[in-house]
C-alpha cells in the first residue's frame, strides 16, 4: 500500500465517507503476500517511503515476473529490478512491460516519476570502468524521483577534469563518488563541496587492489568530512541513500503537500 492511498483512506474517514473499523481493515489487509517462494512486501513504502525493489540476481525468470505482477496488482507504479540478467529480462518482457538497462542490469516497469526532491543527485566516476555500478546508482536515484547529473571519468589522475565540473559539483544536493584503484576520488570531492558525499569503492583495479577493498579500506579512512560510504560495487545503495538525503525536507516545520490538513 502506498502513501497516496492511505492519505486516500484517511481522508474518506475525516469525510465521514468510510468508519474506522472499514479504515482498519484497509490498513491491515496483507501487509505482505505469501507467493510460496517470495514474500512481497506491500507495506514497505508506507513504512519507509520508498517501496519494494526486486534483487534480480539468483531469481529466476518466473519468479521476478511472479513478485512484479504481485507488487503491481497493490499499485505499486514503478518497480525497480536490481543486477538482473539479460536473458531474464527478455523472459519477463514477454509478460510484463519492462524497460531494460543493459550495461548496469536494471529493469524497470513503469514510467519514471517527475523529480520531486530538493535538489540534484550528482552522480561521479573516477573512471569509464565504473559507469557500470554508477548507471545503477544514477537509474535508482530517477526510479525513486530525483534529478540526477552525470559525471563520468572526473578521476584524481587527471585532477583538472574534475575542477573543470566543480560548478556541477557546488550546486549539488548530495554527491555520489564512485571509484575504483585506490579509490581517492570520494575524498577529493568531499573537500571542495557543502553537502553529503557517499562513496561507492569499486572492484576496478590491478591485483592489489583485491577487487575494491583497497578503494573500500581508503573511502572509510577518508580525511574529508561528510563522507560515508557503501558497500563494494553497491550503486543500488548509494542511489538509495541518495535519494532518502534529496528528500529530507529542509526545516522541521515543513510541511508536505501531501498532508491533509
Amino acid at each position: 500500500m502506498n502513501k497516496q492511498r492511505t492519505l486516500d483512506i484517511l481522508q474518506n474517514v475525516k469525510n465521514g465517507t468510510l468508519s474506522v473499523e472499514e479504515a482498519l481493515l484497509k490498513l491491515r489487509l496483507q501487509p505482505f503476500e505469501d507467493l510460496g517462494y517470495a514474500k512481497p512486501d506491500h507495506h514497505r513504502e508506507l513504512r519507509q517511503g520508498i517501496a519494494e525493489v526486486i534483487y534480480g540476481e539468483g531469481k529466476t525468470a518466473m519468479q521476478i515476473t511472479g513478485i512484479a505482477k504481485a507488487l503491481r496488482n497493490k499499485g505499486q507504479d514503478v518497480i525497480l529490478i536490481t543486477r538482473m540478467s539479460t536473458e531474464n529480462a527478455r523472459a519477463v518482457q514477454k509478460n510484463i512491460p519492462l524497460v531494460y538497462h543493459e550495461i548496469p542490469r536494471i529493469g524497470i516497469i513503469g514510467e519514471l516519476p517527475k523529480p520531486n526532491g530538493i535538489g540534484t543527485i550528482v552522480i561521479a566516476t573516477g573512471g569509464t570502468c565504473d559507469i557500470p555500478v554508477a548507471e545503477e546508482a544514477a537509474l535508482t536515484a530517477e526510479a525513486l524521483g530525483n534529478e540526477v547529473n552525470r559525471v563520468y571519468d572526473v578521476g584524481i589522475s587527471g585532477l583538472h577534469r574534475l575542477l573543470s565540473r566543480l560548478d556541477i559539483f557546488m550546486d549539488a544536493q548530495v554527491i555520489v563518488a564512485i571509484a575504483g584503484m585506490e579509490g581517492a576520488l570520494p575524498s577529493v570531492i568531499g573537500g571542495l563541496v557543502d553537502c553529503p558525499v557517499i562513496a561507492v569503492p569499486v572492484s576496478v583495479g590491478y591485483g592489489a587492489s583485491f577487487n575494491g577493498l583497497s578503494a573500500l579500506l581508503t573511502m572509510l579512512n577518508s580525511c574529508a568530512s561528510g563522507v560515508s560510504v557503501v558497500n563494494i560495487d553497491n550503486g543500488f545503495g548509494a542511489g538509495y541513500l541518495a535519494s532518502m538525503i534529496n528528500h529530507q525536507r529542509k526545516y522541521k516545520g515543513e510541511t508536505n503537500e501531501n498532508t491533509i490538513p
